[in-house]
């Protein structure tokens, strides 16, 4: 390299971790101090802001310590800030590791924030659907910007008064989704119609296979009731955006 690029290096290696790497000679160490500040400043105050509740629940010194590691490990490969958020959660599964003291939900509440952002910044692809079409008849379309979740922890609920050491009995079952107005929202739902979501992905049954499929899986001594209710579910779901209406046919 040249002499340049080598200045270059040592200042970043420097900004991230200035207890292993000094600094560049040559730099006024009040200047250098105004840098090492700025930069991880920056990025701590993305991830404070991209994870607010894991942030509220965690002590100040547990919180910088895991940020400074994030930053002095973790090589970004996405040049917007708001790409921090998802590479935070590259350096949790990753690179962070078993750390005593870590909450067992860190990596699920994590992802759970995540999310919310990744919708609100998402490009709506807006499938040609009929919106007023027949669920039962016709083929439902699940929202692209809805996304069906499943954690061992109930990391709706977390928070400064919950915070569980084990997971819960049963999976929480979440849609998280941007409605029609552009606000993320979450829904809790059942293992059921968590089920029927993942079979309407492909979209290629109308709402009555579905549901009767799902009599089957679940043998259930009165299928019809499970159409009935069913139904009802389906509609609920596309009041909410979560189902934008039925396929158009082809013409």
């Amino acid at each position: 390299m040249k002499p340049f690029q080598k200045t270059q290096y040592a200042f970043a290696a420097h900004l991230r971790n200035p207890k292993r790497y000094p600094a560049p000679r040559g730099i006024e160490p009040r200047r250098m101090k105004v840098y090492r500040e700025l930069f991880y400043n920056n990025v701590e105050g993305f991830l404070s802001s991209a994870f607010p509740v894991l942030r509220r629940i965690t002590a100040d010194r547990r919180w910088h310590a895991m940020a400074r590691d994030f930053f002095a490990r973790h090589e970004s490969h996405q040049p917007l800030f708001h790409g921090i958020a998802a590479e935070f959660l590259e350096y949790l599964d990753h690179e962070r590791g078993r750390v005593r003291g870590d909450p067992p939900f860190l990596r699920e509440l994590a992802h759970y924030e995540w999310v919310e952002l990744a919708l609100s910044l998402a490009q709506d692809p807006n499938p040609p659907v009929n919106p007023r079409g027949g669920l039962m008849d016709g083929i439902p379309v699940v929202s692209p910007l809805a996304w069906a979740l499943s954690y061992e922890f109930p990391v709706h609920r977390i928070g400064p008064d919950l915070q569980p050491r084990k997971p819960g009995p049963a999976p929480t079952h979440l849609v998280v989704y941007r409605d029609r107005g552009d606000e993320v929202r979450f829904m809790e739902i059942n293992a059921v119609t968590a089920r029927l979501l993942a079979l309407m992905a492909p979209g290629r049954a109308t709402g009555r296979q579905l549901l009767r499929r799902i009599a089957r899986e679940m043998n259930h001594p009165q299928p019809e009731a499970v159409v009935s209710q069913g139904a009802a579910i389906l509609a609920s779901l596309r009041e909410r955006d979560i189902i934008l209406g039925t396929k158009k046919r082809s013409s």
